[in-house]
Formats: C-alpha cells, structure tokens, sequence
C-alpha cells in the first residue's frame, strides 16, 4: 500500500483488511499470544516449521510477543485497499479463519465482484478471488492448489476462455 508502482501483481493468501474480519471467538486466543506460550508450543506444527527455517530458532519467544503485540492492536485497513492500483488476487481456504463475508468485502473493496463480468467477460475485474475446498487458514500456505492458482495471474494470464470462445464453431 506504501509503494504500490513497485508492485505489478499482488498474491494475498488468508489475510484480511480488518481485524473484525476474523471470527470473533479468535480474538480473546489471539490477544494472549506472548513469548510465556514458547515451550507449549514446541510440539505444534507452528514451531516446527519455524525452527526448520528459523536462522535463530531461540528467536521464537520473541516472533510470539511481535505477532501478540499486532494481533492485540485494532486495525482496519479498508481505505487504504482501495488504493492498490495493481490486479490483486485473493486466495483463503474455505475453512479459513476469515469470515466468508469479510472476504467478500475484501474482493469488493478490490472493485470486483460488483457486477457481472458479461457473455464476453467484457466487464471482468482485474483482480481475483480463490477459496481454495478442504483447507483451513493454517494449511493453505502448504497447499499445492495454492501455486497452481496464483501462478497464471501473478504470470499476467488467464485460463479461462469467455463463453464465445468456448461455443465457437470447429471448422
């Protein structure tokens, strides 16, 4: 949002613009993350994957207290979404964490969604919306699904024909 002519396409995967975004029953578990739940989390698939990529892994209290400290701040970031310029695609699994509704309205706020996109998909978005089936917000960011989805877009190309296209006489 800062720099948005350094960014041709934009790929965003399980994040939201607000934080009343989130179910509300994430909020209270989120508000008590801090550095003091290190060691219980040294079994979780979360700290695992940090360690293994960590250059410090020792460093794990501190992302902890970081994410609590942000997670605990309200946010709403709305106004700023409309300014991206650049095609933005979307990508949530359909068990995120996110409401549905809140993804909806992140898409919109994006300018699609707004109406339909025509025979010829002549009033197509620029932007994109993928909720990937059977992924939670914890395990779309491994997902296979989640490359294949975003690679055309992020290339600048689509996979779709338009309907004529597709109905078009073979010759």
């Amino acid at each position: 949002m800062q720099h948005p002519d350094m960014v041709r396409r934009l790929a965003l995967v399980s994040g939201g613009f607000a934080q009343n975004g989130f179910y509300p029953e994430m909020l209270p578990m989120q508000a008590q993350v801090n550095a003091g739940m290190a060691d219980i989390m040294k079994d979780t698939p979360m700290y695992q994957s940090y360690a293994a990529i960590a250059p410090n892994p020792e460093e794990f209290p501190t992302l902890l207290d970081r994410m609590g400290d942000f997670m605990r701040r309200p946010y709403d970031w709305s106004a700023d979404v409309k300014k991206l310029t650049m095609p933005v695609m979307l990508v949530y699994g359909d068990s995120d964490m996110f409401r549905p509704e809140h993804i909806v309205e992140f898409y919109q706020l994006l300018g699609g969604g707004l109406k339909d996109a025509g025979w010829m998909r002549e009033h197509m978005s620029q932007n994109r919306l993928a909720i990937l089936p059977d992924l939670t917000h914890y395990e779309v960011f491994m997902a296979p699904e989640v490359a294949r989805t975003v690679r055309s877009f992020l290339d600048g190309k689509s996979g779709a024909k338009s309907w004529a296209e597709q109905v078009e006489p073979q010759n």
